[in-house]
């Protein structure tokens, strides 16, 4: 589990830098913003998204953020409030996204590559499809068009590819690797990665994926061929920690309150840390009466933890045992940021590995 997290964390690292200085530009404007409109630049990591940037608009609607050039090719968002703009950077790159405030995601104009439209297409596709009530053969349909994009983008081993095996949906996987035809994708993508793009980073994520995904099914079925386990009802898993002041903090005390409760697993000693804070600190001022945010860090560093976490206003509690702690076995942690919601009645509902799914997933439970 360390291992797998701390991976992550390496990958990101890789992924966002090249370590010559070089940047690509986003840049345009947002019809309708003021200058108090927050813009974020999230990065695409294994399924999840991470805050590297963010920005304001200008009087005029006006935007500009410039971030270190990838040393391998990556997907970007550009986000507002619930709403992202997808797009691509390959090297040293401007790209221009004109839109409007209240059609962020809908109205726009972008003069990215085909990659980019491909996966804005691929994102509007997964709201409609994460509906309640969509009948499981209309997803089942979607994903062979999926796999036919998968087998069409450099032959399984192109960005497009790579981000449909790693799409969640109300999350689950959308590509499961306890399925035997996903898993027959997603080994199809990490043997064209494994062929074709060697030295990128995320070939050894695609085949450890495999590996582990290998492992789990005949763990699976060895389980069900033989012993029968009981299965024990558990509504969340206790964490008692101790925050700046040294007081103890319990999540299940505080899921025991009757308002929704916000886990979340972080690292302030993270480049991605200031910005999503931001975004914790939006949902804490619109709802603190009705939400408790229970922050969990895992930082090497108790004293840069300490140094952050006194100036929080929601509960953040330090685990001394990092990337090993229980906990992060516990809830599967295996990249960061990532947060649960836990209902009125103390029980565990949803993971949120998307930050742009914070306050939607939310409101559901208010």
């Amino acid at each position: 589990m360390k291992k797998n997290l701390l991976f992550a964390l390496a990958l990101i690292a890789l992924l966002c830098a090249c370590g010559n200085g070089n940047k690509f530009k986003v840049s345009g404007t947002v019809d309708g913003a003021s200058d108090t409109t927050s813009l974020y630049l999230e990065v695409a990591n294994n399924g999840s998204w991470f805050i590297i940037d963010s920005t304001h608009t200008n009087g005029s609607g006006s935007y500009s953020i410039s971030y270190d050039a990838p040393q391998y090719p990556n997907i970007y968002r550009l986000r507002c409030h619930d709403k992202a703009v997808y797009f691509t950077i390959d090297s040293i790159e401007s790209i221009t996204i004109d839109t409007k405030l209240a059609t962020f995601d809908v109205d726009f104009n972008i003069d990215g590559t085909d990659h980019a439209k491909q996966i804005n297409k691929i994102e509007k596709d997964a709201i409609t499809y994460a509906k309640p009530g969509t009948p499981a053969s209309k997803i089942e349909a979607w994903k062979k068009q999926l796999v036919k994009q998968i087998l069409a983008d450099e032959n399984g081993s192109g960005i497009v590819a790579y981000f449909i095996i790693n799409k969640y949906i109300n999350g689950s996987p959308l590509f499961d690797p306890m399925n035997d035809y996903d898993m027959k994708i997603i080994g199809a993508v990490a043997n064209a990665f494994n062929s074709f793009r060697k030295d990128d980073p995320r070939t050894q994520y695609l085949v450890n994926m495999t590996i582990e995904g290998q492992k789990r099914r005949r763990a699976a079925m060895g389980i069900a061929g033989g012993t029968q386990m009981q299965a024990e009802v558990v509504k969340l898993f206790d964490i008692t920690l101790q925050d700046c002041k040294g007081a103890q903090q319990s999540l299940s005390k505080e899921a025991a309150k009757g308002k929704v409760v916000l886990l979340n697993f972080t690292m302030y000693d993270q480049s991605f840390s200031p910005a999503y804070n931001k975004v914790l600190n939006d949902i804490y001022t619109q709802y603190k009466d009705r939400v408790t945010i229970f922050q969990v860090g895992l930082d090497q560093s108790m004293s840069t933890w300490r140094d952050a976490a006194k100036n929080i206003p929601w509960i953040a509690v330090y685990d001394p045992a990092g990337e090993a702690a229980k906990s992060v076995q516990q809830y599967q942690v295996y990249s960061i940021p990532v947060s649960f919601v836990i209902d009125k009645n103390g029980d565990l509902q949803e993971r949120i590995a998307d930050p742009l799914q914070l306050e939607t997933t939310i409101k559901k439970y208010l």
